[in-house]
């Protein structure tokens, strides 16, 4: 729930482009602080999008829910981001067409709809904000779109992995298959399917809630076979 005013310094070190001092004292005059804990919904399908939130801390997931209850990660909105299609929502003056949960505690500058209107119309600073994140979310979603329509699962697969072990030392991955098929809109079964014959190709181990990469390099030759 709301509680205090945001604290200015917080917001120059988490949104470095928001640095102009007067969209800043209008954020600090109409904003207020909330926190959420993990696994809290923050917007649900059809939701009336009252606020924007501008996060400090924390990560939530933004996605959508088939009728059989399988979903699909749409992207995720990190501490310096906001989620941009609320944004949307707030200027087109439509309904949430996805869902929201917090990934971890979350702590947030919300900011009233009204305003974020206001701040487009009369801060440069705020849409030079917006559009780039917009354009880096419109490229990011057009790239699942992609993958999804036109790239096998065990393709995708290889490249979520390849994706998320990239930085210099990082080898393992502490995700359950069923967070792995969450996020790419198929079922924890079929996941653990291709996990287990990259398993036994001698590519990488699965422990429980753990996969580790024996062999990137390896994996990348494979996943260049499949193109």
């Amino acid at each position: 729930m709301p509680a205090a005013p945001p604290s200015l310094q917080r917001l120059k070190e988490r949104y470095p482009a928001l640095d102009d001092p007067a969209l800043l004292t209008a954020i600090e005059r109409v904003g207020t602080t909330a926190r959420l804990p993990r696994g809290a919904p923050i917007c649900e399908l059809g939701q009336e999008c009252s606020h924007l939130a501008l996060v400090l801390e924390g990560r939530a997931r933004v996605y959508e829910l088939a009728e059989s209850g399988r979903e699909i990660t749409l992207y995720r909105v990190e501490a310096g981001e906001c989620c941009i299609l609320t944004a949307s929502c707030i200027m087109g003056g439509e309904r949430f067409p996805a869902f929201a949960r917090c990934e971890q505690d979350l702590e947030a500058v919300l900011i009233p709809a009204a305003q974020v209107e206001g701040f487009m119309l009369r801060h440069a600073a705020w849409r030079r904000f917006v559009w780039r994140l917009l354009a880096s979310r419109l490229a990011g979603v057009l790239l699942l779109l992609e993958e999804v329509t036109f790239r096998r699962l065990d393709q995708r697969l290889m490249r979520y992995l390849l994706r998320h072990t990239r930085e210099p030392g990082r080898r393992e991955l502490h995700l359950t298959h069923q967070a792995i098929a969450d996020d790419l809109g198929t079922s924890r079964e079929v996941v653990s399917r291709v996990l287990k014959d990259l398993e036994q190709r001698g590519l990488l181990r699965l422990a429980r809630g753990r996969i580790g990469i024996d062999d990137p390099r390896g994996l990348e030759l494979v996943l260049a076979q499949c193109d």
